[in-house]
């Protein structure tokens, strides 16, 4: 039996640094970034569920997240204004990364794959859930880029304003958005102090 070297790539997320041209004050690593996404993709479908009619399943969204930087196992992370510079390199991006997530599927044993096809290939994605991690993706960003700021780190000032206004165009058809930062937003910058007196 031919060994599989799928678990082997994902414990390498540690490794790769995100936001590789930008001066953080903190550093954050993809194997973070992507626990943070499921957490808060979890919350944002049980949130829907609960106050807007929703009808997803929160262990899909944050499974799907879990998984939704695999590409980055084998390519790093792409910085943003790298990724989007312009339509035609955007497209070629898009093209290696689904080539890398393909690659990473097919380190699976071949009866686990059509499992892992619609977690791992992004275009496979239920768009549903697709839409939900994104969500939660940007927040986590967004989040990142708050906290930077708090530091005095005026790199992320940038960063912070695009996030903002791509959420806001999330939030016309997501009212869990808005409820999830309104909840959960402010305290995610106190001190350990401020919050072990928070109820």
């Amino acid at each position: 039996m031919t060994k599989s070297p799928f678990l082997a790539w994902i414990l390498r997320m540690p490794l790769i640094k995100r936001w590789a041209l930008m001066h953080s004050v903190k550093g954050e690593n993809v194997a973070e970034h992507s626990h943070q996404v499921a957490v808060i993709a979890h919350l944002l479908a049980t949130i829907r569920n609960t106050y807007f009619d929703g009808d997803v399943n929160p262990e899909r969204a944050a499974t799907v997240a879990l998984y939704h930087e695999v590409s980055e196992t084998k390519l790093q992370d792409i910085n943003h204004v790298t990724k989007y510079h312009n339509p035609d390199l955007t497209r070629e991006f898009k093209k290696i990364e689904e080539m890398a997530e393909i690659e990473c599927l097919h380190t699976l044993p071949e009866s686990l794959q059509p499992q892992f096809s619609h977690l791992l290939v992004q275009k496979n994605v239920d768009p549903v859930y697709k839409k939900i991690v994104k969500a939660a993706d940007l927040i986590s960003a967004y989040l990142k880029a708050s906290d930077e700021l708090s530091f005095q780190n005026r790199e992320f000032s940038h960063v912070k304003t695009r996030l903002q206004a791509m959420l806001d165009e999330y939030a016309k058809d997501m009212p869990e958005i808005p409820y999830f930062l309104d909840m959960f937003e402010q305290n995610c910058f106190v001190s350990v102090d401020e919050l072990s007196n928070t109820r």
